[in-house]
């Protein structure tokens, strides 16, 4: 069953969602960036070490530099343990930018396995809104048997965007939440793939706490998105902005092969637009940059380097 609704304007629609969300963002605790607000911006990623209770947490996050941070605790800990790390977080000035439901798939062939993430997708869900996470994020899920998040001919079919609204309803309804969102990483060989894929999504998903999660090294998967990555970013920016409510800094790298070949790789070593990057971000400075996929602690902090080196060249800074 295809979603069709009554004809809406491009222009309009994005009026009218942006809209909403910025009033369910101002609902929430979720900033949005005023006129001539502040242009200090939110870096942030893994601590390394075993910190003892939330204090130390906090204190090993504002060590890096970091005034963002991933959710620090399981589903399984206490409200008591959850409060008291959303309390050491306030008081530190840090946000706590998303829960992962990674590894879950929602829209799996296997009955079974799909009731089951799903479900846990809700558990995580539930950690976020608890400890006051700006948002809970996974992929959509894939049509492939054998991995959550692999290739499959059928993940980009209409049948299975069908499933991935039908799936999203299902978790944010199970769990209702009122001051965090749930969201789904852009990607390559699954939903959504592109800024209007992703307004699609939010059109066919019609819930108030679905947001947009921004990676945009995941959207760089051809050699023209390469060499325009920053119009990629910008147009996400212009069409998402308002919703978006955490960020990965990630890079990506085109080979030299006949045939294209494109790498993760640390920010800085690629060739992803961090300047446009930045300089969109800016217009959303409560929205966190969280770095991701790096092998220990020397990889991350190059990577802050790079990234509060270009934010410099920009005129805006991480505090």
């Amino acid at each position: 069953m295809a979603y069709k609704k009554k004809d809406m304007s491009r222009r309009t629609f994005l009026k009218s969602t942006a809209a909403a969300a910025i009033l369910a963002a101002t609902g929430t605790g979720q900033n949005v960036i005023a006129q001539g607000a502040s242009t200090t911006l939110r870096l942030g990623g893994p601590v390394f070490g075993s910190p003892k209770g939330p204090d130390e947490w906090a204190a090993a996050l504002k060590a890096l530099g970091y005034r963002a941070a991933y959710c620090p605790v399981d589903a399984k800990a206490t409200n008591d343990v959850v409060k008291a790390y959303e309390e050491a977080a306030q008081k530190a000035d840090i946000t706590i930018a998303e829960v992962g439901a990674w590894g879950n798939n929602p829209i799996s062939p296997d009955e079974k396995t799909r009731k089951e993430s799903i479900a846990k997708c809700q558990t995580q869900l539930s950690l976020a809104e608890r400890i006051g996470a700006r948002c809970c994020v996974n992929v959509c899920g894939s049509r492939n048997p054998k991995s959550w998040a692999g290739q499959h001919p059928d993940n980009l079919t209409d049948e299975t965007f069908d499933m991935v609204v039908e799936s999203v309803r299902a978790i944010i309804d199970g769990v209702k939440p009122t001051r965090t969102f749930y969201t789904l990483e852009t990607g390559m060989w699954w939903h959504p793939t592109s800024a209007d894929s992703y307004l699609r999504l939010i059109k066919a998903i019609d819930r108030k706490q679905f947001g947009v999660h921004m990676d945009p090294t995941n959207l760089i998967y051809s050699p023209p998105l390469y060499y325009s990555n920053g119009k990629v970013i910008s147009e996400c920016f212009e069409k998402l902005g308002p919703m978006i409510k955490s960020c990965h800094a990630k890079d990506v790298k085109l080979g030299d092969a006949a045939l294209a070949h494109l790498d993760e790789i640390r920010p800085g070593l690629g060739g992803l637009d961090y300047k446009t990057f930045l300089k969109e971000l800016s217009k959303y400075p409560d929205v966190p940059l969280m770095i991701e996929h790096l092998k220990d602690a020397e990889e991350y902090k190059q990577a802050a380097e790079y990234i509060r080196g270009v934010a410099k060249e920009v005129g805006v800074s991480f505090g």
